[in-house]
Formats: structure tokens, C-alpha cells, sequence
């Protein structure tokens, strides 16, 4: 099943089945992303980025959500 597939059956659901799936995707355990976060970062994937974020932080570019 592709991920437009999903999305698609997803939108079919009532809410009280897209609260379910929510909770159930939250209740995930992140192990595999955190694994890949951290080889990315190690990896200087994401020094670009970072940098940005802290030059953003640094002028005041930043705000905090609502």
C-alpha cells in the first residue's frame, strides 16, 4: 500500500477512528528514528541545518508558539 493509499483511507475514517490511529501512532516507540538521528548527526547530515537553527535563535528570528 503506497502512503497516498493511506492517506486516502485515512480521510474515510470517523473521528473517533482517526483519535484511535493518533493515539496509536504516538504510542510508537521512536528507536528506529532516534537510531537514525543519531547516525545522521554523527554523520554531519544535519551541521547545515543546525547552524541555520542557531543563527535564526541568535537574531531573533525565532518565537515561540502559540
Amino acid at each position: 500500500m503506497s502512503l497516498s493509499e493511506i492517506k486516502s483511507a485515512i480521510k474515510q475514517l470517523s473521528f473517533e477512528q482517526r483519535a484511535e490511529l493518533a493515539a496509536w501512532l504516538h504510542g510508537w516507540k521512536d528507536d528506529e528514528w532516534d537510531d537514525q538521528m543519531k547516525r545522521d548527526i554523527a554523520g554531519g547530515k544535519l551541521d547545515d541545518v543546525l547552524r541555520e537553527i542557531e543563527e535564526d535563535i541568535k537574531t531573533g528570528r525565532v518565537r515561540e508558539m502559540p
